[in-house]
């Protein structure tokens, strides 16, 4: 059985979005996806990239998915990484393939100096907390996330 994680590479952007997809499904949250493939290329290969995105497959087969972007910590004074969304196909779960995307992405952080990894994963989602915290992951459980969107977000802007 052999394993590849690398960058994902234009003309992909099709499998992230099929990645995204399957994931807002697992989450129950299917109805908020409207990204696009034309809106991902850009994000992941346009001339100012937002974002980057880890693919993973088993044998060949697409198996999943790392998406991610530099964050910046004030205290520290560096930048870091933030993983938006990790996803592994239900049927390749439990081979270590999560665990290699996330290897990835914190040999990443040490190969340039950032000093810290870091996501958010749902509070019901105990498979994945135990996988986390199996990785030396600790929930920073001081923090409340607040979010802006929507017709909230317009009137704030104005």
């Amino acid at each position: 059985m052999s394993l590849e994680v690398r960058a994902a590479r234009p003309g992909e952007e099709g499998l992230v979005l099929g990645f995204i997809r399957k994931l807002a499904e697992y989450e129950k949250l299917a109805h908020e996806v409207t990204a696009t493939g034309a809106g991902l290329r850009e994000a992941l290969f346009g001339p100012a990239p937002r974002c980057h995105c880890d693919l993973a497959f088993w044998n060949g087969e697409p198996a999943g998915f790392a998406l991610w972007f530099y964050n910046f910590s004030t205290f520290a004074g560096k930048a870091g990484i933030y993983l938006e969304d990790l996803f592994v196909e239900p049927h390749l779960r439990g081979r270590g393939i999560g665990k290699a995307l996330l290897k990835t992405l914190a040999r990443r952080c040490v190969a340039e100096g950032l000093p810290r990894l870091q996501w958010w994963v749902l509070d019901w989602n105990e498979p994945s907390i135990a996988v986390y915290r199996s990785l030396g992951a600790k929930p920073m459980d001081e923090w409340t996330v607040f979010r802006v969107t929507g017709s909230e977000l317009e009137a704030l802007a104005s």
